[in-house]
């Protein structure tokens, strides 16, 4: 099994690919990870701070192959990271699409507002945030609103973070 798991930043995606390797198994790959390597090996003149698009341009080509070869392979494998495109199926063959689960983690706006603070401290649980300076309010009010609407548009599952923060991990 593949799960897919998108989001705006400081969603937990990397915790809840964190949670499912200690629940399954299943080994994850951050495309964060992917993307510096790439960035920092000099095999693109993209940087972090690349608009999304041209990142997720770049990257998505390479990760839905990496996807592909795990199915083939009959590997189980969880791909988390803010470059999975909403439209992320048409990608695949339909022999491919069983093996895939996908949900987008989006915080709502009263969560974000009640919240601030805990996002803030719990941001480098998994991976050292070296700059988080740019982790706002304002940015993430702004960025979950997109990203909710774009799941809305694209008919994408969405993990709603809402109430307390429990993502749950039997799917």
């Amino acid at each position: 099994m593949i799960f897919l798991i998108a989001g705006a930043s400081h969603t937990g995606k990397t915790a809840l690919a964190q949670r499912l390797l200690e629940k399954y198994g299943y080994p994850y790959l951050s495309i964060d990870h992917l993307k510096m390597g790439l960035i920092r090996s000099g095999n693109t003149s993209l940087t972090p701070e690349s608009d999304d698009g041209a990142l997720t341009d770049y990257l998505w080509p390479i990760v839905r192959e990496i996807v592909k070869t795990a199915i083939e392979n009959r590997q189980n494998l969880t791909v988390e990271g803010c470059y999975i495109p909403f439209d992320w199926a048409k990608s695949f063959e339909a022999d491919y699409l069983p093996h895939i689960r996908y949900r987008c983690l989006v915080m709502s706006e009263a969560y974000i507002r009640s919240h601030y603070d805990e996002i803030k401290r719990t941001a480098s649980i998994i991976e050292n945030r070296l700059d988080d300076v740019d982790c706002t309010m304002e940015s993430l009010l702004r960025d979950n609103a997109q990203v909710m609407a774009m799941c809305r548009k694209f008919g994408v599952e969405m993990l709603l973070i809402d109430g307390d923060y429990q993502v749950d991990v039997d799917w």
